[in-house]
């Protein structure tokens, strides 16, 4: 497949990116840096933008099959940049009938709340993290208010481990959903899989060790 990589000089990202190549697929690398990516291959293509400009995630939509974000927060201030970027990206897929969305967000967003733990619930998510969260809450709206073909991943806490390939997943919408921690390169493993796996198709299955 012809694969596009938003957030792709991120820690799940570069996984995705890394991955991806690996299974054979054609890669676009949407950076804002390309210096920071610094991987080579012949079906590795990087395309220099910014989420923040309309006209370059425009331009990177069309002549892919499938869309995979893994776009990281800015700060922990006060920001729209991300749900912003997101909108764009819905937008441009959706005019030039690139359907299929693999979404990177994180459990503690929307009804997955109530999947985590004490701790993160009332002091984490409302102390530490409560403007990333709430942009990804507008980040997750618009993705499912539009007409693609989306699935949005929940990790738990991430971290740098190695690529285990054994983890838990699961759906809000039928309460499967765990907390906890897993690898950046797990979750690109299950978003990966998502390509050719229809069970979370407008879902949001929550994912950990």
């Amino acid at each position: 497949m012809k694969l596009l990589v938003f957030g792709a000089t991120g820690g799940t990202g570069r996984e995705i990116v890394k991955q991806a190549l690996e299974a054979g697929h054609e890669v676009s690398a949407f950076v804002r840096n390309p210096a920071k990516l610094d991987l080579t291959h012949e079906m590795l293509k990087l395309i220099q933008g910014d989420i923040r400009d309309v006209s370059s995630v425009t331009g990177a939509v069309p002549g892919h099959d499938a869309v995979l974000s893994a776009l990281g927060s800015p700060g922990l201030g006060k920001s729209n940049e991300l749900s912003e970027g997101t909108k764009r990206i819905v937008s441009a897929m959706s005019e030039f009938g690139v359907k299929r969305l693999i979404f990177e967000s994180s459990i503690g967003i929307g009804d997955s709340r109530r999947h985590a733990g004490l701790f993160a619930r009332w002091v984490f998510f409302p102390l530490v993290v409560k403007n990333i969260f709430a942009d990804k809450e507008i980040q997750e709206r618009y993705i499912m208010e539009s007409t693609l073909d989306w699935t949005i991943v929940r990790p738990g806490r991430l971290t740098n481990g190695p690529r285990t390939g054994v983890y838990r997943h699961g759906s809000q919408i039928n309460e499967n959903a765990v907390g906890g921690a897993i690898s950046r390169a797990d979750v690109a493993t299950f978003m990966l899989q998502q390509l050719s796996d229809n069970t979370y198709l407008r879902r949001t299955p929550g994912v950990s060790y």
